[in-house]
């Protein structure tokens, strides 16, 4: 089964990553990646970067950001593969035991959908 854990953080705090928490982040990335329960992951550039696309009764409308209305944004995400919702559970616990006691992080794990999944 495969999982996106979607990493939420609050984007004008102005917090940098240390160069223990890359090193730390690394290591972990390489070793997931390695026991094939890492897929993909990836840190998401500002959301001042960014844009909206709604789509409300057959128009579009399209929104440059920042998302001020945002308290929290997705900062990125990683996509894993687990047997089960507690497996991945304990893979995104993982991932946020890195940042220690200095970082608020938040992340959201969902299932993709079955019948999304690619033919094997």
């Amino acid at each position: 089964m495969r999982f996106l854990s979607l990493i939420r953080v609050q984007e004008n705090t102005g917090q940098k990553p240390s160069e223990k928490l890359m090193a730390d982040m690394g290591l972990l990335i390489t070793e997931m990646t390695a026991d094939g329960t890492l897929l993909d992951t990836a840190g998401l550039r500002p959301s001042s970067e960014g844009k909206r696309v709604r789509l409300s009764y057959g128009k579009q409308k399209v929104s440059d950001g920042p998302f001020t209305e945002a308290k929290e944004v997705i900062g990125g995400y990683a996509l894993l593969k687990a047997d089960s919702i507690e497996h991945a559970l304990q893979l995104t616990k993982r991932f946020l035991d890195v940042h220690g006691d200095e970082w608020e992080v938040e992340c959201e794990l969902r299932q993709l959908d079955s019948e999304c999944e690619p033919a094997a």
